[in-house]
């Protein structure tokens, strides 16, 4: 990029033009490349915490450098004026650097003084947090002209920088009575909300609330405190108190419970980073209508960038806290970090790391209501990862808690795997819409007669994942819906009554149902009940309920009608179907009371209730 002094100057002030590529792209930083006009503030501030890092490291070697006692970054809005001023202490810019750090948007003074930090020790180098480059010209989203004084420290002259963004600027002898830079943004007529006072400081507490230099805002003649200065995921463990992890656990994630689980660790090597995560111990009331993304806060040396990176994957989104870096830079990709590799090396730590404390929660015996609590809370959320996460599919499955009929208590996999029958292949489960109503399905009457456990699954993710996971540790998962003819392998205690003989009935109730059924047959898998539904092949009737609620299209796929031939309801219609006498009003409301087991709704609920009534007239007069 290019610049050329014109040799107009007016009261000692230099006009330079930049390039018509750098004029493009000024265009692009005011209107296209930040989501949120507030990020301006963001940046202004980063560039002074930067500078005052700078002042502080350099410092270190050249005493003449040293900071005030009260070094700050300061706000100053001045709603009369339209002016919006961010000032601080630091290392300032003369002449030259002025021209070449935002005279040029391709250089950057925190980038050239980055390589200076390879020659410092660990312990000295600061945490630098921005560079002063394209960030910089996200003030012209919300100013029309910006003027930036600034003198260095040991130099008692002073330079301003002035330009309204549309292609030059001035740069003018100017003066301050401290070193540090001033900011000036001539607000937009459009802009009036970043001269309130109230909206400042809600920016400051979004986006710099942990920058270590305090941030103070000018209200009236007062200057009060606009972050809170400490990060403390950057302190010691050893010097944190519980409740201090409390407070900010309820700070990041706007709730009132304590955390179930607290996560707090420096990770080193290949990548690093600073971590501190909270697992809550309540659910929100909202939170199955939440958004999917996980919302850990990604910072890089203590700047907030942003609560969107999807740190921990969807199946984690309730962890909440804030996992910090140094290895990304603060530039005009900050808002697309998530696609850097970076990125994904801390995902993958960061998500191993809370695995590891879910299956170490798990796994403590001597608190297993609290982990039962947790599961209650979020099982439902962890079992979508069994659905849609390959890499962790197995893992997960381990964890999962189930009610079963075996007891009350929740079971896991391995539990159940480890009192199956030697007989026994698969694991069994039933899905529906209602954990208590699964337990009291006919479907289970077969199931329970002949001693085989069954998984109860009412939660809506259980209509997906089962065919995700599709076996677990060599034992394959079977929906009991879906399993006619197993029940015949195992032994069962003889029913009561004689078989009817099915032979009239079955074609009889098949033409009376027509369509609305694929087959009718005898079943072995009924004790108490008459009918039963079941299928073969294709979405279970869990799974078809759900895709009919999120509105997706099903080919017609009708159920099989199971009738239980040692019931006396069935008997007496075989019977009469061998007599030649009519049972389609009783197929009919036989498909019903199917249906009404299965948590189905009618689709005629008037012609069941009319049939049903006709019936009981019927067996009254006889």
């Amino acid at each position: 990029m290019t610049e050329k002094t014109t040799g107009d100057q007016v009261q000692g002030a230099e006009q330079h033009e930049f390039s018509a590529e750098v004029g493009r792209l000024l265009d692009l930083v005011v209107h296209a490349l930040y989501s949120e006009r507030e990020i301006f503030l963001r940046e202004l501030v980063a560039n002074a915490a930067d500078a005052s890092d700078k002042r502080r490291f350099e410092a270190l070697t050249d005493a003449s450098k040293a900071l005030p006692p009260n070094a700050s970054i300061r706000i100053h809005p001045d709603k009369d004026a339209r002016l919006l001023t961010i000032s601080d202490d630091g290392a300032g810019m003369n002449r030259e650097e002025l021209a070449k750090n935002l005279g040029t948007i391709a250089r950057s003074g925190t980038r050239a003084f980055g390589e200076k930090l390879s020659e410092a020790k660990p312990e000295d180098r600061p945490s630098l947090i921005g560079q002063f480059g394209v960030g910089f010209y996200a003030a012209f989203m919300v100013a029309d002209r910006v003027d930036v004084i600034s003198r260095q420290p040991g130099s008692d002259e002073a330079w301003k920088w002035s330009s309204d963004g549309k292609g030059a600027y001035t740069l003018s002898p100017a003066s301050r009575e401290a070193p540090g830079t001033d900011i000036i943004l001539h607000i937009k007529s459009d802009a009036d909300e970043f001269l309130d006072a109230w909206r400042l400081r809600s920016i400051v507490r979004k986006w710099a609330d942990h920058i270590s230099w305090p941030i103070t805002l000018r209200e009236g003649e007062e200057e009060k405190p606009a972050n809170e200065g400490t990060a403390l995921w950057r302190k010691p463990k050893s010097e944190i108190t519980a409740e201090q992890y409390t407070e900010f656990y309820r700070h990041v994630s706007h709730q009132f419970d304590e955390p179930y689980a607290t996560l707090h660790w420096r990770a080193e090597g290949t990548t690093e980073f600073t971590a501190l995560l909270f697992i809550p111990s309540a659910r929100p009331f909202d939170f199955m209508e939440q958004s999917r993304e996980s919302k850990v806060h990604l910072h890089v040396r203590r700047m907030f960038i942003t609560d969107d990176a999807e740190l921990l994957p969807v199946w984690l989104r309730f962890v909440q806290g804030v996992v910090d870096t140094e290895d990304l830079p603060l530039n005009v990709s900050r808002e697309m970090l998530q696609s850097t590799p970076v990125l994904a090396r801390i995902r993958k730590a960061v998500t191993k790391r809370v695995m590891t404390e879910i299956k170490n929660r798990a796994n403590d015996a001597e608190n297993a209501d609290g982990f039962a609590t947790f599961w209650e809370n979020f099982g439902p959320i962890v079992k979508e990862g069994i659905w849609e996460d390959s890499e962790h599919r197995q893992e997960l499955a381990a964890l999962a808690r189930f009610r079963s009929t075996h007891s009350d208590d929740p079971t896991t996999l391995d539990d159940y795997i480890s009192r199956m029958k030697p007989e026994q292949e698969s694991i069994y489960f039933l899905t529906g819409d209602n954990a208590e109503t699964l337990a009291a399905s006919p479907q289970l009457e077969g199931f329970r007669a002949r001693g085989i456990e069954v998984l109860l699954l009412s939660d809506q993710v259980d209509g997906f994942w089962p065919e995700r996971l599709s076996s677990y540790k060599d034992k394959t998962l079977k929906s009991i819906s879906q399993s006619h003819g197993d029940l015949e392998k195992f032994e069962a205690p003889q029913p009561e009554g004689d078989a009817a003989n099915l032979d009239a009935l079955v074609p009889a109730l098949k033409e009376a149902l027509g369509e609305n059924v694929k087959d009718v047959r005898g079943t072995v898998r009924l004790v108490g009940s008459a009918v039963v539904l079941t299928s073969e092949g294709g979405p279970d009737a869990m799974m078809q309920r759900l895709m009919r609620r999120s509105g997706q299209a099903l080919p017609p796929s009708p159920p099989i009608l199971e009738i239980n031939p040692h019931h006396p309801l069935i008997r007496d219609l075989a019977e009469r179907a061998a007599k030649g006498e009519s049972v389609a009003d009783y197929a009919q409301v036989l498909l019903d009371i199917a249906r009404i087991q299965d948590g189905e709704t009618l689709p005629d609920a008037t012609s069941f209730a009319q049939r049903l009534t006709g019936m009981l007239v019927a067996s009254v007069k006889n």
